[in-house]
């Protein structure tokens, strides 16, 4: 299909900061959400202002609410960035930092493997990293994940491997990797997610950080651990911009 994105649409598509945005921009900082969220931002989000401050684009994409990062909402994400490069003429190779929490984090990592432009930085919270574990790991998944992967060739698995972090580990380009994951968390487990994923992609060779937090649940971070996020992904943009 035809892309249809223009900037005179895009707020129909995603909410994006360019309004609060400082000149000149210096990066770009896409957050992904949870499964089933269906919220828009008619106005500038605390989130949008603080990296506005910053010099750097805060987008949050409207993808679908059961989206798991499948080939349609990565290809959706990079229409939008096409859409903001072509508006500020900004470089192909502005700095891109990918963040999200759950589904979120999910899609955070899986959109490292399949981006039109590699992201130099990912931060996740709480990310499901086992996909094809997770569908049996609480009663309201399968219907989300068959959704997603509906229409792939291929077996049900087929499907799941391709939008698992986990799976998809020969894929990451060779950015820089942030996991936080509560240690309390009962939606995603962090031994059977994080753990597992951040073993095979250390084995791999690639640099992750990875901080646990005691007595939170799933994606509760504390102030000092959403200061530390946040930090990260500053940091990264500013390092790719020295670079």
């Amino acid at each position: 299909m035809e892309r249809i994105m223009t900037y005179e649409t895009l707020r129909s598509f995603t909410y994006v900061n360019d309004n609060v945005c400082k000149k000149p921009i210096r990066g770009i900082v896409i957050q992904f959400f949870g499964l089933g969220n269906q919220t828009r931002h008619p106005t500038d989000t605390v989130e949008g202002e603080y990296y506005g401050e910053k010099g750097i684009l805060y987008i949050y994409p409207y993808n679908n609410p059961w989206c798991w990062m499948n080939k349609q909402a990565v290809d959706f994400t990079d229409e939008i960035i096409d859409v903001l490069i072509e508006k500020y003429g900004l470089d192909e190779n502005i700095p891109i930092v990918s963040t999200g929490g759950s589904m979120g984090g999910q899609g955070a990592l899986v959109y490292m493997a399949y981006a039109k432009r590699k992201p130099v930085a990912c931060v996740t919270n709480c990310p499901v990293c086992d996909v094809v574990f997770h569908y049996t790991e609480r009663d309201d998944l399968p219907r989300t994940l068959y959704s997603a992967v509906y229409g792939i060739e291929g077996t049900l698995e087929d499907g799941l491997k391709s939008i698992s972090p986990l799976h998809l580990v020969d894929k990451m380009p060779k950015s820089k990797y942030h996991l936080f994951h509560c240690m309390e968390d009962k939606s995603v487990n962090i031994h059977s997610h994080s753990e597992k994923f951040i073993e095979a992609m250390r084995a791999a060779g690639h640099t992750v950080t990875y901080d646990t937090v005691p007595d939170r649940g799933h994606c509760a971070l504390t102030l000092e651990m959403k200061k530390l996020y946040a930090e990260y992904i500053v940091k990264a943009i500013e390092e790719a911009n020295h670079d």
